[in-house]
């Protein structure tokens, strides 16, 4: 976290999950890899901008709604620890929520546990944008 434009960056990821039995594993990294990046943009970039009194979407192209790119990520260390589940006879479970699921929270808790140790803030609202990491940094909030 750079004190003095707010951006944030990632050093490591790591996940380890539980996806049952694994049929296809580059294809399941592949999967989690692309959910973790869509959980990072969540938490530091995307935001849906609305005009307060037409409604009118603000951000509803590239031009103005960002997402990250592979320079912004680290990369990930993934591991899997299987139990095959007795739900289904593959013993097979659900992967396609997982990266995206866990980012988000990951990220920002990482924040929070930074800012808390400069200036004792335990909240920041997604997306964690660089003013808006400033902003907490320098008590503007």
């Amino acid at each position: 976290m750079d004190p003095n434009t707010g951006a944030v960056v990632i050093e490591r990821y790591t996940v380890v999950d539980d996806f049952g039995r694994t049929i296809n594993p580059l294809l399941l990294e592949g999967q989690v890899h692309g959910g973790i990046v869509q959980g990072i943009g969540q938490a530091l970039l995307e935001h849906a901008v609305y005009d307060p009194d037409s409604g009118q979407l603000l951000s509803g192209s590239f031009m103005d709604y960002t997402m990250p790119r592979a320079g912004a990520v680290p990369p990930f260390t993934f591991s899997t620890h299987n139990v095959p589940s007795t739900a289904n006879p593959l013993g097979v479970k659900g992967a396609g929520e997982a990266g995206a699921v866990g980012a988000p929270p990951a990220v920002i808790n990482a924040i929070v546990d930074a800012l808390h140790r400069r200036v004792e803030l335990r909240h920041i609202d997604m997306p964690a944008t660089p003013h808006r990491v400033w902003e907490m940094l320098k008590g503007i909030h």
